[in-house]
């Protein structure tokens, strides 16, 4: 499987999990068994994607865009989101100077705790990602409030 087919599936994987197996099932209308397939890694499902209508209204309940996100950095874009939806929390850039360097602590005492023993389990690695993904969250909200202040 190369790399991008598995990068995409890791991320389809979180989307899943952002949204909760159960009201995955139900807004796509398929089977725990079926998701699952989409995500995995095994040989006999390397071929088996979510379709995009699924992957759309996962991500219209989820906290965060994992598929979307993940196509557009495998083409080196960078994606922007509407200052009215649920990711710009009240604030400003003071306040998410704050919010980014509590979450980078956060990360690098993760990642600490992770390569304590020069090895990063699988586990870390799923923790070492949230914390990732928690720090990406901020700096949009961060760029949503410049381009906001930059008006």
């Amino acid at each position: 499987m190369s790399n991008v087919n598995t990068y995409l599936k890791k991320h389809t994987e979180a989307l899943v999990k952002d949204v909760g197996i159960e009201a995955a099932c139900k807004l796509t209308g398929k089977s725990k068994a079926t998701l699952g397939r989409y995500y995995s890694t095994a040989d006999e499902h390397a071929d088996r994607f979510m379709p995009i209508d699924a992957v759309a209204a996962l991500e219209e309940a989820a906290r965060y865009p994992h598929v979307t996100t993940a196509l557009a950095e495998q083409r080196g874009i960078t994606l922007s989101y509407d200052g009215g939806k649920r990711n710009s929390p009240p604030g400003g850039v003071n306040s998410d100077v704050v919010a980014l360097s509590q979450r980078f602590a956060m990360l690098m005492g993760e990642y600490n705790q992770s390569i304590e023993d020069g090895i990063i389990t699988a586990n870390e690695a799923k923790r070492l990602l949230a914390e990732t993904l928690a720090v990406q969250q901020v700096l949009l909200d961060m760029k949503l409030h410049l381009e906001e202040e930059s008006v």
